[in-house]
């Protein structure tokens, strides 16, 4: 254990003891990243960009050039301590998929909100970094224009696989990732190779083929964006594929081989909740603004809201085939939200008999002012 009055020596004893207080707070690896030997991300990040790839996610696009490279935010920054932490699933995360009745919710998303767990141990780790050795420190856990997976792999703590994601061959790729800038400078680490291979398992993995090529994504086609980030309705030509995923998508992580290695999540406050490892879908549909953020207190789940969630959740049940959700779903009709109106007259087009639909669509069609709304009411069936 590090004492905090203890004051390393060299920089390579403040390596040390960085690690040390890592270890302690958790996190399974940390690696050192020099800022001047960050190798070029900015071209690949702009293809991206100008392909239009990145959906309407424009803060990507806005702050483009603070994502590029870590002085691109903090020009002081001379290193930056990457830790990467295991929220691993205890049962197959795809178990659920062929449950009508209930939802698959990511399994990032199952528990505590994992910006606030890792930001306490950043902190605590940061504060005594700075108070110790007088140097100036910023922390980051994705909230902020980081290249995240670029820097881990510049710190040796996995590489990005062909599903874009950190993959690393003593954790696999269940890891969340954590950053400390800072003016210090400190002994780099040797970045890490590509260990892909021929596997491309991760890419016929996806529902949606949302891989225009390995180690290229298009989130307009990703589950994960299309239920999160995205705001309109999900397109149409996407809905059938996304069966009862209600919160982002784990098929390509848990498709990697790597995953082998991968073991099950042991920070407390980032193991599951029971009533998120498959929630009835009758129960998630009908939760208002009121109980949606109580249900979902404390969760990541809650930043995206009441009607995104919803409208995720009508989906799945217009996909359960279960003519029992019906009557359930024509009580959203009235819905304020009209992305939630529109999401239900899909599902009650999925679930409806021909003729039945046609009448429900005759009374509700001439008072239906939102042009969405409309089109979904006018879809041929």
């Amino acid at each position: 254990m590090i004492r905090t009055s203890d004051k390393p020596a060299t920089p390579a004893a403040w390596r040390d003891a960085i690690s040390i207080m890592a270890t302690e707070e958790g996190f399974e690896t940390v690696g050192f990243v020099d800022t001047a030997m960050m190798p070029d991300i900015a071209t690949k990040l702009g293809v991206f960009i100008d392909a239009g790839r990145h959906g309407d996610m424009d803060w990507l696009a806005d702050r483009q050039h603070h994502r590029a490279h870590p002085k691109g935010l903090w020009p002081e920054a001379n290193s930056v301590v990457v830790l990467t932490m295991n929220y691993g699933p205890e049962e197959d995360p795809l178990s659920h998929l062929n449950d009508g009745k209930t939802g698959v919710i990511s399994c990032y998303a199952r528990h505590k909100d994992y910006h606030d767990v890792i930001k306490k141990k950043l902190r605590r780790i940061a504060r005594w970094l700075a108070e110790t050795s007088g140097e100036d420190v910023k922390i980051f856990v994705d909230t902020a224009p980081v290249p995240e997976k670029p820097l881990a792999q510049q710190a040796g703590l996995g590489w990005q696989g062909k599903h874009t994601n950190l993959v690393s061959r003593q954790a696999g790729s269940w890891l969340f990732i954590g950053s400390i800038y800072t003016t210090m400078i400190l002994p780099a680490d040797t970045p890490e190779e590509d260990h892909c291979g021929g596997w491309t398992a991760c890419l016929a993995a996806c529902p949606t083929d949302a891989f225009p090529a390995p180690y290229q994504l298009d989130v307009r086609r990703c589950i994960s964006y299309l239920t999160i980030e995205h705001k309109g309705p999900i397109p149409v030509e996407f809905r059938k594929a996304m069966g009862n995923r209600i919160y982002g998508c784990d098929d390509c992580l848990a498709a990697c081989p790597w995953n082998k290695f991968a073991k099950a999540a042991h920070e407390a406050k980032l193991v599951a909740r029971e009533d998120l490892l498959a929630p009835r879908l009758r129960d998630l549909v009908s939760l208002n603004d009121t109980a949606f953020r109580q249900f979902f207190s404390g969760s990541p789940i809650k930043r995206i809201g009441r009607d995104r969630f919803v409208r995720n959740t009508l989906v799945a049940i217009g996909n359960s085939g279960d003519d029992t959700f019906i009557e359930q779903v024509r009580s959203l009709l009235d819905d304020p939200s009209a992305l939630i109106r529109g999401a239900a007259i899909w599902a009650l087009g999925e679930l409806m008999m021909t003729d039945a639909f046609k009448a429900l669509q005759a009374q509700n069609l001439p008072q239906e002012a939102d042009p969405d709304c409309r089109e979904e009411w006018q879809r041929p069936r």
